[in-house]
């Protein structure tokens, strides 16, 4: 303890002393604005100067001097709340001190609502105590005093009657306009999209800007959600991945046998087969259908970021690959198929063979189960309403095909590989992917709750850890309950191997930064990182519109808006493949000012409020759902990743752009050449 002392004793003399010069990298402004008839704002702002920073509110004991601030004096006015902290709070491990403190660097704002009778009569006095240090040095705790008051009332009634601004005090309304906006929004005080009336001369980065966006042309680039094909497809590949497992691979010869034996001539056996097959498809198409009409698209995809849904899907997946490494069996009620076996018997024509598919279904869900419940909700969260039953299209037609075919050609029946300890290598295999995709769920729910649990070091870690133990299994080196033991590898296996261990040798680097772009889709963010070599990723300088719009205002700069999610896949994609371009970072940290928010940001706000909507009522309770409710009335979109240009007072300087990897195309948007 006396050790620290010491030591910030020396640091403050060498800064008085050492060096003959006064330093004061923190200069102050306080200002009374009055917000309506009985509300007003004491704001504190507080200008930093580069390589410093100014200490925050809350900072543990035996630390620096936390910034405080002391109204000795509030006539005629009472405090509404308590102080909030407007700007960005940074949290960083001090060498120094050898403790995590928290501060604010470039600019620190502090506003606290008070309430009164008559806004002439308002007086506040009082002072701020603070504490500035940079990297070599930290200055004596400092005080810089204040006394306002005298303010004049907003005049909404009498507007013509009031002095119209001179330039100067139009230019500091200015400047005020965008904290002004967002503590009106925030606080519930006004509508989002309402615009200020009276003396003060407010620009409002609210108002809705559709019509303007749109005659700038389409937008560029794609919404980035999973086309209808593809997610075909990945229906295909799940399906065809069950086929090659022990529920499902040793029924084909068995069925097919079956249809052509009880038939009294091959093409009627031929019909029953195909009907089996579109039998199989019409299940699962139904279930996902069932799975939407349930929940709706739009509530899947609000599942998909809550944090709940992520923890119970976490979850799922890891008993299900549990189960896949031989723990132990998730089957249906037993009573189930033998109900449906003997319906199959005690009908005829279609709708035995549909009873049949069914008990197939049922009899090997203990393998597709996984793999179907991964799919859904993959599919799900595009918020398409096709979307399930087109992954269910897709896997059902991969499990469907075997039986068509082997029924017209039943003499490959022979040439088929024998059931095996292979199929329960292929079994084990998806254990392993289904631990690594576990995690996905994991780090969505710890990135919009802000645990900070699953960083992405951690996250990287396990990856390399899951794949590691994945190429010793299929080196024979590992083995699990059901596995047989062999005396030599396969071929295949050795391959599958070196595939694997490669993967995870090329995620090492991504313990020291790297971007590691083939992994960009599920890792956590670069900004979760704490240990980073690499200084190519870009950063967004404001997470929060009204402050950035703000500060772009001040330096006269336009302004990159990026709506993201922490969910959002093509976001993290386009952060990893576009953004650390040297040209795309160099515009985006050079020319314009970046504001990056997630629109599925869970934190409460301090107050929240209610806004009219498409005729309805809605309830802004979450910073996401405010950024939101901003991409929705002003720019007319609710589709991640979106990146809007606009000038210093929110209006669009181009057409909209969206998810496309290509650099060069994101390059010709930045410069407006498209």
């Amino acid at each position: 303890m006396q050790r620290k002392h010491i030591l910030l004793i020396a640091v403050l003399l060498l800064s008085q002393f050492g060096f003959g010069q006064i330093f004061e990298p923190v200069t102050w402004t306080h200002e009374l604005k009055i917000t309506g008839k009985t509300t007003g704002d004491i704001i504190h702002k507080a200008t930093i100067e580069n390589n410093w920073h100014l200490y925050g509110m809350n900072i543990p004991e035996n630390g620096p001097r936390p910034t405080q601030l002391v109204y000795e004096s509030l006539i005629n006015a009472e405090k509404a709340g308590t102080i909030q902290a407007k700007s960005k709070l940074l949290e960083v491990y001090d060498k120094s001190f050898q403790m995590n403190l928290s501060w604010y660097a470039n600019e620190a704002i502090f506003v606290q609502k008070i309430s009164f009778t008559d806004a002439t009569k308002v007086k506040v006095e009082g002072y701020v105590e603070y504490m500035a240090c940079d990297d070599e040095r930290c200055l004596p705790p400092a005080q810089d005093e204040f006394s306002l008051g005298n303010a004049k009332a907003v005049a909404t009634e009498t507007v013509a009657n009031v002095q119209q601004p001179t330039k100067s005090e139009e230019t500091a309304d200015f400047i005020q306009a965008a904290v002004i906006s967002e503590m009106a929004v925030d606080s519930g005080l006004v509508a989002a999209s309402a615009t200020p009336t009276g003396a003060e001369k407010v620009v409002d980065y609210w108002t809705p800007v559709i019509d303007e966006l749109r005659a700038f042309g389409n937008q560029l680039g794609s919404s980035g959600d999973i086309s209808l094909w593809l997610i075909f497809l990945a229906g295909l590949a799940g399906g065809l991945l069950a086929l090659f497992t022990p529920c499902v691979w040793p029924i084909i010869p068995m069925t097919v046998s079956f249809f052509l034996k009880r038939s009294d001539n091959k093409s009627r056996g031929r019909r029953d087969a195909i009907l089996y097959g579109f039998s199989i498809v019409i299940i699962y198409v139904l279930l996902g259908l069932v799975i939407t009409v349930l929940f709706g698209a739009s509530a899947l995809n609000s599942m998909s970021t809550n944090a709940v849904f992520n923890l119970i899907f976490f979850a799922l997946l890891i008993v299900f690959a549990i189960s896949f490494f031989g723990a132990f069996e998730i089957t249906l009620p037993a009573s189930w198929s033998n109900k449906l076996d003997a319906k199959a018997e005690s009908t005829a024509g279609f709708l035995s063979i549909l009873f049949m598919a069914f008990t197939l279904v049922l009899v090997s869900f203990s393998c597709t189960g996984p793999i179907i419940g991964t799919l859904l909700v993959e599919v799900s969260s595009t918020g398409s309403l096709l979307a399930p039953a087109i992954g269910m299209l897709g896997f059902a037609t991969a499990l469907a095909i075997p039986f068509t075919f082997f029924a017209f050609f039943p003499s490959l029946l022979k040439s088929m590989p024998k059931s095996g300890g292979w199929l329960n290598t292929v079994k084990v295999v998806l254990a392993f992917l289904e631990l690594a995709l576990a995690l996905k769920f994991l780090s969505v729910a710890d990135l919009a709750y802000g645990w900070r649990i699953l960083d992405r070091e951690v996250f990287i870690s396990l990856w390399i850890v899951i794949f590691a133990m994945l190429g010793f299994y299929l080196l024979g080196k590992i083995r699990f309950p059901h596995d047989i033991e062999s005396k030599h590898s396969s071929v295949i296996g050795t391959f599958l191997a070196i595939i694997s261990f490669s993967f995870a040798m090329y995620m090492v680097p991504g313990l020291w930064g790297a971007p590691l772009k083939a992994i960009s889709a599920f890792a956590p963010p670069l900004t979760t990182q704490d240990f980073n070599l690499y200084d190519s990723e870009v950063h967004a300088k404001f997470d929060d519109y009204d402050l950035g719009m703000k500060y772009a205002a001040e330096t006269g700069k336009p302004v990159i808006v990026d709506f993201s999610g922490y969910g959002c896949v093509n976001c993290r994609k386009m952060e990893a493949s576009v953004w650390t371009h040297p040209r795309v970072k160099e515009l985006l940290e050079e020319d314009f000012v970046l504001i990056t928010v997630f629109v599925d940001d869970k934190t409460a706000l301090s107050q929240p409020y209610e806004v009219e909507e498409n005729g309805k009522t809605r309830k802004i309770r979450s910073i996401g759902d405010k950024w939101s409710y901003l991409q929705r009335v002003k720019f007319g979109s609710n589709s991640q990743p979106f990146y809007v240009m606009l000038d210093n007072e929110g209006k669009p300087l181009n057409s909209s752009f969206s998810f496309d990897e290509n650099p060069d195309n994101f390059i010709r948007w930045l410069e407006r050449k498209n």
